[in-house]
């Protein structure tokens, strides 16, 4: 009779011992979930194509001015575009993952 009480006891202890595991490990999760991550890549979008809009306006003749370089693309769109990005990126890293 003694055995049996010790193994039901034994019992419980295992199975809330498993509990206690399987909350802990569902806490420890990733820091990001899938939203998150949707967002740092359409930030990291977002920031490449800033930059692949800056690139270019020269000019082949080094003699000759060329006034490319102070085209709206290269001067207002890029950087809005740019910064756009980083604010996405900030918005991707401190948001909270639902649960």
């Amino acid at each position: 009779m003694a055995k049996q009480i010790k193994q039901k006891d034994k019992k419980k202890q295992s199975t809330a011992s498993d509990q206690s595991r399987t909350s802990v490990t569902s806490d420890t999760g990733f820091a990001f979930n899938r939203e998150n991550y949707r967002l740092l890549f359409i930030g990291l979008a977002l920031i490449a194509l800033g930059f692949l809009l800056m690139i270019g306006g020269g000019s082949d003749n080094p003699n000759v001015f060329s006034d490319k370089i102070f085209d709206f693309r290269r001067i207002t769109l890029a950087p809005i575009l740019v910064l756009a990005g980083y604010v996405v990126e900030i918005f991707a890293i401190m948001r909270k993952p639902k649960e």
